[in-house]
């Protein structure tokens, strides 16, 4: 904000260089972005946060500089001359969305006479950045630069019946603004009405129709109060911002609405003449309540590194105007925030303020930091070991937002909204539910890359579901949140299968993992998945139901979602080394015909069975279904793998062992060996 010094002084005493002023403002957290020469003037650009509105005006910034050198502030005049009438006379005030606009005050002026605004008005809104209009429209952009109130003036003769309605926009309804930008109105959108249309966007900017122009006489002045979040979302909308909206964005007094209006009013009489109403028509639905916030003196002291008296924080807080109370038992303080504080209300808040005050710079610096290097966290560390490990299998890591959509969740869990954790927020209409699988997010992420051309997709996830159960039987659903990983791969689903084995290998050795067939909601082909027995998670190919809802077009993922908590264990733990086996192994591969009802599961089970020690591993190859092979049967591929750790095995051994497995075999699946 562009601040003219000369202004300034207006409301405290500058008797300090301009350098000095930069360094107090500097230190207080307004930096100076730029000085410039404005005539005899200087004109500081002072940076304002987005959580200081009420210093987005010259008693703003004043009342700061008050606060840090114990000057008075001093607060403008407010006298004006009264008709004989209350203002009720003229005009009404309803406010139909009481949510978004808590406060409209209006006032009524007659007799002004619109004309340039004197010398002295004029220079010091061309210096602060505002271009000078006409008397009364620069009486309100002078009230708003000095007060940070906006406010509007209607040409009162325009207002039908002269009345004025708050309320959401009718769809249909347009308006040209006062810039000549023609604006669709939408019903989400908050206008200013009179009694058949609107005069004004509420917060952004009046109509063009009812501005005030030369012909002006009669004036209805409305100074008000409307919700930051309509007027910024209006204001995107329509693709139009103003000096007003700027400020309603980052909140106005409420309470100072009144004192305000009459400020104004005070102007607009002292440049242009006329008579104002008596009083106003205020509707105010709900009072504003000052928060009243605590402070430990020993918590300000322990953050801020040095010791603060009573006193000096009495003192302080007295000059922020937030009315201290000490109770010298406790050492805690007791603040009444100032209505234009929106940003206070914690007791950091509090901190931050007797910090800044009082000066950064008293707080000791130490000539050598010492960092204490921290273990790593164990469970960061077999994450981060996880992640990695997948990595270079070839799957990248997707970083999904944590809510989902009601079909997308009821279709993977097959839970209702009503069983899923959500957010209250009206706005988020599609995407409310805290999500219970992390499927969803990686199949979308999988669509999305299809859309854009990439193929052979592969993607994991290791973040946190959150689920509602019933505890023990009772009716009131607790909150479970577990931490899961989840893979998807385009292609054959031995691709994630493999990666998941070979994690859990990398790991532990001895871990043994196992998948168990199972129906599942989202895939054609399913499987629970056991660590050394423990149920652990699902894995499965995607159905062709599951590929529709998530807008997969000819593509069916292999998929797997497991708890994350029993891989920390073996991720954390150390892997004994093994010495290298001193004997080759020898692989045998067998094609088997089996009915089309047998498992691989019976298959393996059967092989480890009979098989004797020497046998290392199996490995399941293909299946095929076809000529020669006959309906109801499929052939099915594996490989084996022997070892003897005291010797070279000999094929006739082998053979031996092959012989013992396929009898086996046949015994309990029906199995013939095919012949190639």
């Amino acid at each position: 904000m562009k601040i003219s010094l000369e202004w300034l002084n207006e409301y405290i005493d500058l008797d300090m260089s301009v350098s000095e002023i930069e360094e107090i403002l500097t230190n207080l957290g307004f930096p100076i972005e730029d000085t410039e020469a404005f005539g005899d003037d200087t004109v500081l650009d002072v940076e304002v946060t987005s959580n200081r509105g009420d210093c987005l005006s010259y008693i703003g910034i004043a009342r700061e500089l008050a606060a840090a050198t114990g000057k008075n502030l001093k607060m403008p005049a407010v006298t004006f001359e009264t008709l004989d009438a209350e203002t009720s006379r003229f005009t009404d005030v309803n406010i139909a969305v009481s949510e978004l606009c808590n406060r409209y005050a209006a006032r009524y002026i007659e007799g002004v006479k619109i004309g340039p605004s004197p010398e002295w008005m004029s220079r010091r809104l061309e210096a602060s950045g505002v271009r000078s209009i006409n008397n009364i429209v620069d009486s309100t952009n002078y009230a708003m630069l000095e007060t940070g109130q906006p406010s509007h003036a209607f040409d009162y003769a325009k207002l039908e019946e002269g009345r004025i309605v708050v309320r959401n926009a009718v769809p249909g309804e347009e308006l040209i603004s006062i810039d000549e930008t023609k604006c669709e109105l939408k019903p989400d959108m908050l206008v200013i009405a009179d009694a058949s249309k609107p005069v004004a966007i509420a917060g952004v900017m009046g109509g063009l129709e009812t501005e005030v122009s030369e012909g002006t006489t009669k004036i209805l002045l409305e100074t008000a109060q409307f919700a930051p979040v309509t007027v910024r979302s209006t204001g995107r909308g329509l693709g139009i911002s103003s000096e007003s909206s700027f400020r309603f964005e980052r909140h106005v007094d409420t309470e100072a609405i009144d004192w305000a209006s009459r400020r104004i009013v005070h102007l607009m009489t002292l440049t242009g003449g006329g008579k104002a109403a008596k009083n106003s028509v205020d509707r105010y639905p709900v009072k504003h309540e000052q928060k009243k916030v605590s402070m430990r003196l020993a918590r300000l002291n322990s953050l801020i590194g040095f010791d603060f008296s009573p006193e000096e924080v009495t003192d302080i807080f007295t000059r922020l105007d937030f009315r201290p109370e000490y109770n010298a038992k406790t050492n805690v303080f007791i603040c009444t925030c100032p209505t234009w504080r929106h940003d206070l209300s914690r007791e950091i808040d509090l901190i931050e303020e007797a910090a800044r005050v009082a000066g950064y710079d008293r707080i000791p610096l130490e000539k050598r930091i010492c960092i204490d290097v921290a273990k790593p966290d164990p469970r960061q560390a077999a994450t981060v070991k996880i992640a990695d490990y997948l990595n270079s299998c070839g799957f990248y890591e997707a970083l999904g937002i944590t809510f989902t959509d009601e079909k997308t969740s009821m279709h993977l869990t097959g839970n209702s909204a009503e069983m899923h954790l959500a957010v209250k927020d009206a706005t988020r209409k599609t995407n409310g539910l805290l999500r219970q699988t992390l499927l969803g997010t990686l199949l979308s992420t999988v669509q999305y890359n299809h859309n854009v051309g990439n193929r052979d997709c592969r993607f994991f996830e290791i973040s946190d579901t959150f689920e509602l159960r019933n505890h023990k039987g009772s009716k009131n659903p607790v909150l479970e949140e577990k931490t899961r990983l989840a893979m998807v791969a385009d292609g054959d689903f031995r691709i994630v299968k493999g990666a998941l084995e070979t994690l859990i290998q990398s790991l532990d050795r001895t871990a043994k993992l196992e998948f168990k067939e199972a129906d599942l909601r989202w895939a054609q082909a399913g499987a629970e998945i056991l660590l050394n027995g423990s149920p652990i998670g699902f894995a499965g190919i995607i159905s062709e139901k599951t590929a529709k809802v998530m807008s997969l077009k000819d593509s069916h993922p292999g998929a797997i979602e497991i708890d994350l908590e029993p891989l920390l264990p073996l991720a954390s733990s150390l892997n004994q080394i093994t010495r290298l086996p001193k004997f080759p192994a020898v692989d045998r591969d067998l094609s088997l015909i089996v009915n089309e009802d047998v498992k691989w599961s019976e298959i393996e089970s059967t092989i480890i069975k009979k098989a004797p020690q020497e046998l290392e591993k199996i490995e399941f190859i293909d299946i095929y279904r076809g000529k020669p092979i006959e309906k109801g049967k499929k052939s099915v591929t594996l490989s084996m793998r022997f070892r003897d750790e005291d010797g070279t095995l000999k094929n006739e051994a082998v053979d031996g062992y092959i012989e013992t497995i396929f009898a086996g075999l046949k015994e309990k699946t029906n199995a013939v060996i095919r012949e190639q």
